[in-house]
């Protein structure tokens, strides 16, 4: 199954921000046009169902290519911070058709062994048993 693997998109420097919940972080301006600007990049590309992390800066990484595409976005404990690499390929390969995943950088490593920038997309083939990385794409913006 084919899971395009998007990185949150930039919401400044976790020291800076002054919330008391990191989860509810959000973009920061450059991070909103990174998010404006994967619904072009991905314009050509067959999804179905658009996954996200619960955090703020995810869903709001995604939010402008659900709406585009008229799809909801999805909050998936199973692609939060800190969840693991267990829980989101056993979502992935679920999966019934292509789907957007929106994810933090933690999980983008697990995954692929290696860091994604923020706002970066790496287009993965999740079969049973294994991961295959097809197509990395670099922040939109």
């Amino acid at each position: 199954m084919i899971v395009y693997l998007v990185r949150h998109a930039r919401a400044g420097h976790r020291e800076s921000w002054e919330g008391d919940d990191d989860s509810l972080r959000p973009l920061d301006e450059r991070g909103q046009q990174q998010a404006e600007a994967l619904v072009a990049q991905l314009a050509d590309r067959q999804l179905d169902r658009v996954l996200s992390s619960p955090y703020t800066r995810c869903l709001q990484s995604v939010e402008p290519l659900a709406k585009a595409r008229g799809l909801a976005v999805e909050g998936v404990d199973a692609l939060a911070e800190g969840a693991g690499q267990a829980p989101a390929l056993e979502l992935f390969r679920s999966l019934l058709a292509p789907a957007v995943a929106c994810v933090h950088g933690d999980l983008a490593e697990d995954l692929l062994g290696e860091s994604l920038k923020k706002g970066a997309t790496a287009v993965l083939d999740v079969s049973a048993l294994d991961v295959e990385v097809l197509e990395r794409l670099d922040p939109p913006a």
